[in-house]
């Protein structure tokens, strides 16, 4: 993996670690709060419901980064080495164009859902929606740097193993 590649596995890791252990900690500290004493604390629910999403963009970008997504390869496969590369480049430009889509669009809205609050906190909905925006941001970057690596590729060997894996371990 390259410094870009490693930087956003990083990223998503420390995001990953902190939004569920934060969750958990406090669902755990409200649960035997609500049993020890029959309260609870008010912002308990809604904090991890605006880490959740954290949670999730941050898995899924990991799951893209480590192809651990559905694929239906088998009819590229078939072609020759040079018609792969092409395809599959197109293919990998084409993901990209639409994240990069959906992450300018959610920019857009940005604005709108900034004067949502939370009830209890009044976090503004800005933050959920830069936390999707950032998701789409960072998997257009993967998927433009898997259709640079699909171009350079060199033999049948790195051909298949990119098939199956974007972010090669080799």
């Amino acid at each position: 993996m390259n410094i870009v590649e490693r930087t956003v596995a990083g990223v998503c890791h420390v995001v990953l670690w902190i939004s569920t252990s934060a969750i958990f900690l406090i669902l755990a500290a409200n649960t035997v709060l609500r049993y020890s004493t029959g309260a609870s604390l008010q912002w308990a629910n809604e904090v991890p419901e605006l880490l959740f999403p954290w949670l999730v963009t941050s898995g899924v970008v990991l799951a893209a980064q480590h192809g651990s997504h559905i694929t239906t390869s088998f009819l590229v496969e078939k072609l020759p080495l040079a018609w792969r590369r092409i395809v599959g480049t197109a293919g990998w430009l084409v993901v990209g164009a639409l994240y990069g889509t959906l992450a300018v669009a959610t920019w857009r809205m940005l604005a709108i859902v900034h004067d949502e609050k939370s009830a209890i906190l009044q976090v503004p909905g800005s933050i959920t929606y830069g936390c999707v925006m950032g998701g789409m941001a960072l998997l257009a970057l993967l998927a433009l740097q898997s259709a640079w690596r699909t171009w350079h590729v060199k033999d049948e060997r790195e051909a298949s193993l990119l098939a199956h894996d974007p972010v090669p371990h080799w």
